[in-house]
């Protein structure tokens, strides 16, 4: 378990380290384009990722066994 939870962190990191050094210009735009989101529509996002996340991780380990 606690394998899993490294081996998901990791793979964070390197998802957003991709996108620092592939698109550091489009990273900023989105910067500044968030100050235009209401804390309500930042906590809406976040949360319907977190949902899809552990929708995403519950159907793998299904799948998987």
């Amino acid at each position: 378990m606690i394998a899993d939870l490294l081996l998901a962190l990791g793979l964070v990191f390197v998802i957003e380290g991709l996108l620092y050094a592939l698109v550091p210009g489009h990273l900023r735009v989105m910067a500044l384009l968030l100050q235009n989101f209401s804390d309500e529509q930042l906590r809406l996002g976040g949360a319907s990722a977190i949902a899809l996340g552990v929708v995403i991780v519950w159907l793998v380990r299904v799948a998987v066994g």
